[in-house]
């Protein structure tokens, strides 16, 4: 994301007047979230300054400053802070338009006696700054598989998912892993589904990405 990461951390990157952690958190607390654990690394100190700015929701801070430790390794780092019922799990440099909510979606989709983890999907032709080939198939009652070795897969995930937080306790401690291996046994036993995005996702990767998704939220 440089040079706009010159300054500041990614998550305070400005997409329509907005840092793109305050478009995850404003999500999250419109899906009725009252607290979150935000994980801080590059530029920790200003981003648990603009978070104390916030009133809702409460936040605490997992701290990685001395290693970044991925999607995994941040899990499992925080997971004192995280209880051992199903969270939600946001990445930051997601925003999307919506014709319904899509978390509260996710939520109602949720069967913890059937999933261990529900991923919020957008298919390729809603999304911009994502130049991938898709991530997963999704069956009719909702079981997804991962593209694998296939040319493309109709579905990118977005970057917000719920997710049983004990998935990660097997990865090594204060060390970078990530979360996709979790996913792959999920989806062997069954256990991994997917909530189609009712909207238009965009994929703020980098400042070419993040100028054209600007342009789409002020159209």
């Amino acid at each position: 994301m440089r040079p706009l990461t010159n300054d500041r951390p990614k998550a305070l990157v400005e997409v329509g007047g907005k840092a793109l952690v305050d478009h995850a958190l404003d999500r999250l607390v419109e899906a009725g979230v009252t607290r979150a654990v935000v994980n801080v690394h590059y530029f920790a100190d200003a981003l648990e300054a603009h978070l104390k700015a916030r009133a809702t929701p409460a936040i605490a801070i997992s701290d990685e400053r001395a290693l970044l430790l991925e999607t995994g390794g941040g899990l499992k780092k925080a997971r004192p802070l995280l209880g051992e019922g199903p969270i939600f799990v946001a990445n930051i440099d997601s925003v999307w338009t919506e014709t319904a909510p899509a978390l509260n979606a996710l939520a109602e989709a949720w069967d913890p006696e059937r999933m261990d983890a529900l991923l919020l999907l957008a298919p390729l032709s809603q999304t911009l700054g994502f130049d991938g080939p898709g991530d997963f198939f999704r069956a009719e009652d909702g079981r997804l598989s991962h593209r694998g070795g296939a040319a493309s897969a109709p579905y990118a995930y977005v970057g917000f998912q719920i997710f049983k937080p004990a998935l990660v306790d097997g990865g090594p401690d204060n060390a970078p892993f990530s979360i996709f291996p979790s996913w792959m046994a999920a989806a062997e036993r069954g256990r991994l589904f997917g909530v189609v995005l009712d909207g238009f996702w965009m994929h703020v990767g980098d400042p070419e990405a993040r100028d054209a998704a600007e342009a789409r939220l002020a159209s």
